[in-house]
């Protein structure tokens, strides 16, 4: 069984944010202002082509008032859906899986106190 499948498309944060600008009506010219980033680095991230940064979740924070951990947690949410869907990292997953049962007989976890 592997824990690569996912039922869900990945959708990066920044579409998330798109979507909550437009919902309140704030241009991505004037967000971009008012949280001092370039129009072009928001613009970016608002079409999933980069992703969101602890700074950058902190300035939305502070303009949204959507906490900082919620942009940081899609944002690692999305990139590991993508990173799990690489062809790459699905024969590595496999290879370890292969060898894991073995590792699991063969290690002896000594408890620290």
């Amino acid at each position: 069984m592997s824990n690569l499948e996912f039922s869900y498309i990945a959708i990066h944060p920044g579409e998330v944010l798109k979507e909550e600008l437009e919902s309140r009506g704030i241009s991505q010219k004037d967000f971009a202002k008012v949280i001092s980033v370039s129009y072009t680095m928001l613009n970016e991230i608002l079409n999933g082509k980069r992703s969101i940064t602890t700074d950058f979740a902190i300035l939305v924070e502070a303009a949204l008032g959507t906490p900082a951990e919620l942009w940081l947690n899609m944002q690692a949410r999305y990139n590991l859906q993508v990173a799990k869907n690489k062809e790459t990292v699905k024969m590595r997953f496999a290879a370890i899986r292969n060898i894991s049962p073995w590792l699991s007989l063969h290690t002896n976890p000594v408890a620290t106190v």
